[in-house]
C-alpha cells in the first residue's frame, strides 16, 4: 500500500512539473504582438502617406480600399490606432500621423446626417484628447455631439441612425430605425458631459441605452440589429436586420457593439442595470453552443451553412476589448475567454504576416454579407479594437 502512495505521489509530480512548461508557452507575450503590431501598422502608414488617403479594407479584387473622403464611419479608425500605438510607444511618428489623418475629416463634425460622429471622433480626437489633452480637439469632439444629438427624438427616446430618404435604407419602410451599433455612438456623448458639466449629452445617451435595453434584446441576450420606431408616438414597428442573417438571428458584430457599449454605459454611469445587461451579453456570446473552440465567432451565430461560414475576426476583437473592461467590475470571472480570444486573434491563423494582407493587422473580417461587402478582408476597425484590447490587457497585467 505505501509503495502504491508513493507512486501516486510521483505520478503526480510528473504530471505537475510537466504541465508547468505548456502553461508558460502559452502565456500571451503582449509586448511581441504589439511590437508586431506597429511593424505591420508602420507598413500600412507608408502606403497612406504614399496614397495621402486613410486605408478601410482591402476589396474583393485584392486592391486597397480607402475610406470615401465625403464620409465614412470606418474614418477615425486609422488615427485611433495611431493614437494608440503613440501611448504604447511614445513615438512622436504615431503622434504627428494621428493628427494628420484625422484632420482630413475634421469637417464632418458639423455633419448631421449621420449617427457615426461617436465612431469616427471618439476614436480619433477622443483619443488624442485623453493623451495630449489639445484644447482644439475638445471643441472638435464637442462640435460632434452638438450635431449627433440633433438626431435624438424625444418620442422614441433613441438617437435616429440611418436616414431613409434615399440608398437602400429608403427601400426598408423605415421611420426611425435604430441599430444596436448606435451604442458605440454614446461614449462621446457621455465624455463631452464629463469635459463640460453639461448633463444634456449624457440624458441624452441615457436616454438611447434604455430604450435600446427595452427593445432590442430577447429572452437569451442575443440582439436584434435593427428596431424600427414610429416618428410620432414611439412605438416599435417592426424587428429586423440590415446585416446579419435573418431578422430573428444574432449578428456576431451586433453581439460585440452590445457588450462594449454597455459596458461604457456602466463607466460613466455606475448603473448596475448596465453592468448586469453586459454581463448577460457576455455570457451569451461565451457559451454559444455554436462558437468554434478557438473563440472567434461566424459572422452570425445563427448562419445557415455552419461551420462553413465566414469568421468574423473584428467581432471577436471588439468583444475582448470590451470583455478585459468588464472583467475589471464584475464579479464574473472572463480571463478563459480574454485569453483564449486574444491568443486566437494573435495566432498566424488571424495575424498576417509581417508585409502582407495589405499592411493591416489581422486578417478574416466580415463586413456585411447582405449587401456582399467586405467578406472574408482585413477591416481598419478590426485592428483598431485589436490594438485596444492589447493595451487594455498590458495594463491589466500591470496591476496583477
Amino acid at each position: 500500500m505505501k509503495f502504491i502512495k508513493t507512486l501516486i505521489a510521483i505520478f503526480t509530480l510528473v504530471i505537475l512539473f510537466s504541465c508547468e512548461p505548456i502553461a508558460k508557452e502559452n502565456k500571451i507575450d503582449v509586448a511581441q504582438i504589439l511590437e508586431k503590431a506597429e511593424k505591420q501598422t508602420a507598413l500600412l502608414l507608408k502606403s497612406s502617406e504614399t496614397a495621402g488617403r486613410i486605408p478601410r479594407t482591402v476589396t474583393a479584387e485584392g486592391n486597397m480600399h480607402w475610406t470615401n473622403k465625403n464620409f465614412d464611419w470606418t474614418e477615425g479608425f486609422f488615427p485611433g490606432t495611431c493614437w494608440y500605438l503613440f501611448e504604447h510607444t511614445n513615438d512622436t511618428i504615431w503622434k504627428n500621423a494621428a493628427d494628420k489623418y484625422q484632420n482630413k475629416f475634421e469637417g464632418h463634425k458639423n455633419r448631421t446626417d449621420n449617427h457615426d460622429l461617436g465612431f469616427v471622433f471618439n476614436s480619433s480626437y477622443g483619443n488624442g484628447y485623453r493623451l495630449t489633452k489639445n484644447e482644439a480637439f475638445k471643441d472638435v469632439m464637442l462640435t460632434a455631439s452638438n450635431s449627433l444629438i440633433t438626431r435624438f427624438n424625444p418620442a422614441v427616446g433613441c438617437i435616429q441612425s440611418w436616414d431613409v430618404e434615399y440608398g437602400w435604407q429608403s427601400k426598408r419602410n423605415w421611420q426611425f430605425p435604430v441599430i444596436i451599433d448606435n451604442m458605440m455612438n454614446l461614449e462621446l456623448l457621455f465624455e463631452v458631459s464629463e469635459l463640460t458639466g453639461d448633463t444634456t449629452y449624457k440624458d441624452i445617451a441615457i436616454s438611447h441605452a434604455n430604450t435600446t435595453m427595452k427593445n432590442h434584446f430577447r429572452e437569451d441576450y442575443s440582439s436584434y440589429h435593427v428596431v424600427d420606431y414610429d416618428l410620432i408616438t414611439g412605438e416599435v414597428r417592426a424587428k429586423q436586420t440590415a446585416q446579419g442573417f435573418a431578422d430573428n438571428s444574432s449578428w456576431a458584430r451586433g453581439q460585440a457593439w452590445a457588450v462594449y457599449g454597455y459596458t461604457v454605459c456602466y463607466r460613466y454611469t455606475k448603473d448596475v442595470k448596465y453592468l448586469e445587461l453586459a454581463e448577460h451579453i457576455a455570457n451569451y456570446i461565451i457559451n454559444y453552443k455554436e462558437t468554434p473552440k478557438d473563440g472567434i465567432p461566424y459572422w452570425d451565430y445563427n448562419a445557415q451553412n455552419i461551420p462553413n461560414e465566414p469568421r468574423d475576426a473584428s467581432a471577436a476583437a471588439i468583444t475582448v476589448s470590451a470583455l478585459i473592461e468588464l472583467n475589471e467590475y464584475s464579479k464574473q470571472d472572463y480571463q478563459n475567454s480574454i485569453d483564449k480570444i486574444l491568443s486566437s486573434l494573435a495566432s498566424k491563423e488571424y495575424t498576417a504576416e509581417l508585409g502582407t494582407n495589405h499592411n493591416f493587422i489581422l486578417k478574416h473580417s466580415v463586413g456585411s454579407i447582405p449587401h456582399n461587402n467586405e467578406i472574408d478582408v482585413p477591416l481598419n476597425y478590426a485592428d483598431y479594437y485589436y490594438v485596444e484590447a492589447l493595451l487594455r490587457y498590458k495594463s491589466f497585467l500591470s496591476k496583477n
